[in-house]
């Protein structure tokens, strides 16, 4: 059963890995399309016409591809003025709350997700200027948002160490 939970617990990491991954590619490459477009209109007067519309795609993508990682390192931010000084069962208790409440609203996300992505796909949708295929963009989110649920539900389950009841909090609001 160990080996079983440690197969799980791997390829969601890996997985959140890879997502995490390519976010940051997407960072990179966000900077890298901003920086030609002010030098092209700096030295060209011509500024390239793709970057808000092809930013903006990036930027939804990789703030959704950078979900799992902070889902699975547990470093999103957190309103914890009640759970920090809870102990015992009753900060057990408000962590599965908390879990629970998560793989709710990132399940009912992915249900909204869904029918939105078919649409796209369906009609074969494009950006206005570049002329870019929306689908394959959208197809990221519910990828991502499945990947954060399931990471929650593991960490429900056990598979996946809670950090937060792991060690104890230093009393560092930072971190």
């Amino acid at each position: 059963m160990n080996t079983i939970k440690n197969i799980i617990a791997l390829g969601l990491d890996r997985l959140a890995l890879a997502c995490a991954a390519l976010a940051a590619l997407g960072m990179t490459a966000i900077v890298g399309i901003i920086v030609t477009s002010v030098m092209m209109r700096k030295f060209a007067n011509s500024p390239v016409h793709i970057t808000e519309e092809v930013v903006g795609l990036m930027l939804s993508v990789s703030l959704f591809l950078g979900l799992p990682m902070v889902t699975l390192k547990q470093k999103h931010v957190r309103v914890s003025l009640i759970a920090d000084r809870l102990q015992g069962p009753s900060r057990r208790v408000m962590n599965i709350v908390a879990l629970l409440v998560g793989i709710g609203f990132f399940g009912w996300l992915i249900v909204e997700t869904i029918p939105w992505f078919e649409f796209a796909f369906k009609r074969n949708l494009k950006t206005e200027t570049t002329r870019l295929l929306l689908w394959p963009w959208m197809a990221l989110m519910p990828l991502s948002l499945a990947t954060t649920g399931a990471i929650l539900l593991a960490r429900m389950v056990g598979i996946i160490e809670d950090f937060d009841n792991a060690a104890p909090n230093s009393g560092n609001p930072l971190e």
